[in-house]
Formats: C-alpha cells, sequence, structure tokens
C-alpha cells in the first residue's frame, strides 16, 4: 500500500498561505492604505500564470498564492472598512 502525502501538503500550503496573507493585508493597509492592490493584482496574475508553465505541488502552490493574491484585493478594501470602524488602528501618519 502505498501512502500519497500530495493532499496533506496541499492542506498544510493553503493553511500557511490563508495565515500568512492576513497579517499582510493588514500591514500593507496600515503603511499603504487600500491603494496597494494594483500590486496585489499584478503579483496574482504572475503568480497563475507561473502555474501554468510548472506541474506537480509548485504548480499548485503558484496557483494558491496567485488566488491569495487576488483575494487580497477584496480584502484591502474590507480592512479600511474596519480601520474606518474603530476594529483596527489608523496610522497616525496618514491624515
Amino acid at each position: 500500500m502505498q501512502l500519497n502525502f500530495e493532499g496533506i501538503a496541499v492542506g498544510a500550503a493553503s493553511l500557511l498561505i490563508i495565515g500568512a496573507f492576513h497579517p499582510l493585508v493588514i500591514w500593507c493597509e496600515y503603511h499603504f492604505t487600500q491603494r496597494v492592490w494594483p500590486v496585489f493584482l499584478i503579483a496574482g496574475l504572475l503568480f497563475l500564470c507561473g502555474a501554468l508553465f510548472v506541474q506537480g505541488l509548485i504548480s499548485i502552490v503558484l496557483g494558491l498564492l496567485g488566488a491569495g493574491c487576488l483575494w487580497s484585493i477584496r480584502e484591502l478594501k474590507e480592512q479600511a472598512h474596519r480601520v474606518e470602524r474603530g476594529w483596527f488602528p489608523k496610522n497616525p501618519k496618514r491624515k
């Protein structure tokens, strides 16, 4: 009987990527506002294009990173609303 660990690897990669993007979105909104969304768009499209040209787990991880970047665009806007509501601190250097 041969065990297949690819599913576990994909699940672990998903968990790590989602876990990394949450504080990244908060940090980016704090320092750069939600206007940084084009960076996430370009990075997401590059990751997704890269996933088209490789195989195996690397392709899956690149796809997850691309989807995470694109989802972060929405989360940046949501994070700005959370800051307006007072749920997260506003950058005092920004007016």
